[in-house]
């Protein structure tokens, strides 16, 4: 009966817990006074006349004092010295108050020993009721946890982090440690702080018997190539695997040790990610003027992070999403008044002529990373002539400003989806190449080159987010088709392969990474489920946890994706960079087919559109039909 009580207590909202602790302290307060005139007079005393002042004396002195030195902030039953100390404190200084008040200055018909007696026992009261809220609270919260049923959990890492993170979760509700696993053989069958340290050689016998659901990874030195060793062994025991946030992000308080994490992309994928050359990254932006478009991008702004970390002169953030701008700007200046370099937020649409230039004479920015662009393949395909406008001529437009500005590089972004392309993304952007590649040759006062990279994992219309939240809500995960595959990278190696790339340029160069072999989306499908403690429901498995259906191919979309056209790449100073030398139209030859194409977008006519970018960007194949959305608007209407 009583411990029904008390978790009802508990249950409580922590607003009405402290009503509850300050009421009682209240109490406390009167019947002390109470008890200190019993004690005075030896006998159960009455109060009379004013010798009841004592009483709301008593409660306008303790409460806002306990109030100011947060007795009610503290956690019961998690109550230390620390805490107690806190209450000695203050029921000292209510003491020599009160005294002042009633033994010193005194008041007829007080005894002066009430102002000593009355202190001492609410000292006594205050401090016991706690020790005794302690005891009971600390045992019901307890039986608590244990019906909750707490996720039973093993630590991978018996170090100092591991350790650290056993003790933190010590009164976790979510999580119960019932064992650390180590690759250090000495350690097999030891206990540290009293928890048991097994090998991760018997990893699934481990998790069977001990009924673990998740594991903690605690490795914060270990390198990529053996953390994906030990996420591979980690799926056959099919246990939910989390980590433990990265110990310079702890250290600077951008994260606390509890704060769990879920795999990241570059565990999703599977492989060690390209190591940057540090010379090649500092070559075009140390102390110079760089300018970025499509700053507030998933590309764009992490390109906009790597460079703020290589002591730009100044670093122009260019883009039309005012908030996404907004954001990176606050982000990259941090806590500093004033960022050691100039983070200089530019709203603008790459479209516009008179603004794009108008910002590179002011500025006169040495390099500049093109970044803006439309990459949705099913959207753009729904919406060819916006495309077009912003893929093609916001290249061209930015590419003529820099000329005119004298700007010494102009890197722009490219994609894999460029390399015979079947949707209009992919030619637009092929088409961004040839233009860059065309005035590279015809001018030599500013260096233009391309990089073009497969998929990136973590960006904006990533599979890896969509799957999470699939996975979360139960499933199904939704598929285009079975056998459709993707070349995969980070968002930081995109950023870093772009910076190092634009280095290396001599004019006209299209840069590619060696992302070695192609991803299965289906693989990674169920590398998330099974890293995520469940199972694939199939043929083999029809009773498992989440079902993985296709849907069919989006417009425009590929089963395959390539970075090359031509299969003649050349060896770079960057042993993971490759050299691709693509033909491309003249540009006397492109700039007039370029003013057809500007008429057809301005009308926005969709299919003599495709047509028009068949006819430039050799390798396009569109698909049949016309998806988009206003044309089909119209047939309908007609």
């Amino acid at each position: 009966m009583f411990e029904s009580y008390v978790q009802q207590v508990l249950a409580l909202p922590r607003p009405a817990k402290r009503v509850i602790a300050l009421l009682f302290d209240a109490c406390l307060c009167i019947i002390t006074v109470w008890l200190a005139f019993c004690f005075r007079f030896n006998d159960w005393y009455l109060l009379t006349g004013a010798q009841f002042w004592t009483i709301p004396v008593s409660l306008v002195i303790a409460l806002p004092l306990f109030i100011t030195f947060g007795l009610y902030r503290a956690i019961f039953r998690f109550m230390g010295w620390a805490a107690f100390s806190t209450v000695i404190k203050c029921v000292l200084i209510y003491g020599a108050v009160y005294m002042v008040i009633f033994t010193v200055i005194s008041v007829p018909s007080i005894p002066r020993t009430v102002g000593i007696l009355q202190p001492m026992l609410l000292l006594l009261a205050v401090g016991l009721s706690r020790f005794v809220a302690r005891y009971f609270l600390y045992d019901a919260y307890s039986e608590i946890l244990s019906e909750a049923a707490p996720i039973r959990t093993l630590v991978y890492g018996a170090g100092s982090q591991g350790r650290q993170l056993v003790s933190a979760l010590g009164h976790s509700a979510e999580f119960k440690v019932v064992g650390f696993l180590d690759d250090d053989r000495g350690l097999k069958g030891m206990s540290l702080n009293g928890v048991k340290i097994y090998s991760p050689l018997n990893i699934e016998r481990v998790c069977a018997d001990l009924e673990v659901k998740t594991v903690l990874l605690a490795l914060p030195q270990i390198d990529r190539g053996r953390r994906n060793e030990i996420i591979e062994r980690l799926r056959s025991a099919r246990v939910a695997v989390r980590t433990v946030p990265d110990i310079s992000a702890i250290a600077t308080g951008q994260a606390q040790l509890t704060d769990l994490q879920d795999l990241d992309v570059e565990d999703l994928l599977g492989r060690t990610a390209v190591l940057p050359n540090k010379g090649l990254l500092e070559q075009n932006v140390r102390d110079r003027i760089v300018l970025v478009t499509g700053a507030a991008g998933s590309i764009g702004s992490q390109l906009c992070r790597e460079i703020a970390k290589l002591s730009p002169k100044a670093l122009l953030l260019l883009d039309q999403n005012e908030f996404g701008i907004y954001a990176l700007q606050g982000e990259l200046a941090g806590e500093d008044a004033e960022p050691p370099f100039p983070i200089v937020p530019l709203l603008a649409d790459v479209c516009d002529e008179h603004r794009i230039g108008t910002i590179l004479q002011t500025w006169k920015p040495a390099t500049v990373y093109h970044a803006a662009a439309y990459k949705h393949v099913p959207l753009v395909e729904q919406n060819p002539a916006e495309g077009v406008k912003t893929n093609v001529f916001g290249t061209l437009t930015v590419s003529r400003a820099a000329l005119a500005a004298g700007v010494e590089r102009m890197i722009l972004v490219s994609t894999d989806k460029a390399v015979r392309p079947t949707n209009v993304m992919g030619a637009t952007k092929r088409l961004a190449e040839m233009i860059l590649q065309a005035l590279a040759e015809e001018r030599r006062n500013t260096t233009f080159s391309m990089v073009r990279f497969g998929n990136v994992l973590g960006s904006s219309g990533s599979v890896v987010p969509l799957f999470r939240q699939q996975i979360g809500r139960g499933g199904p995960i939704t598929l285009t088709h079975e056998e459709i595959t993707r070349f995969f990278m980070t968002v930081p190696e995109a950023a870093q392969l772009v910076i190092q790339a634009g280095a290396m340029a001599t004019g006209g160069d299209v840069y590619l990474l060696d992302m070695g072999e192609p991803v299965k989306i289906i693989d990674l499908a169920r590398r998330m489920v099974e890293l995520s403690g469940l199972t694939v429901q199939d043929e083999q498995n029809p009773g498992g946890d989440i079902s993985i259906v296709t849907t069919g191919l989006r417009p425009g979309e590929k089963l395959y994706e390539e970075l090359l056209i031509n299969d003649n790449p050349e060896v770079t100073d960057h042993p993971k960079i490759r050299r691709a030398r693509e033909q491309f139209l003249g540009w006397p030859q492109l700039s007039a087919k370029l003013d057809e194409l500007a008429e057809l977008a301005r009308d926005g006519d969709a299919r003599r559109l495709k047509a028009a970018l068949s006819d430039l960007v050799p390798g396009y194949s569109p698909m049949e039909g016309v998806v988009d959305l206003v044309a089909l608007r119209q047939e309908v209407s007609q």
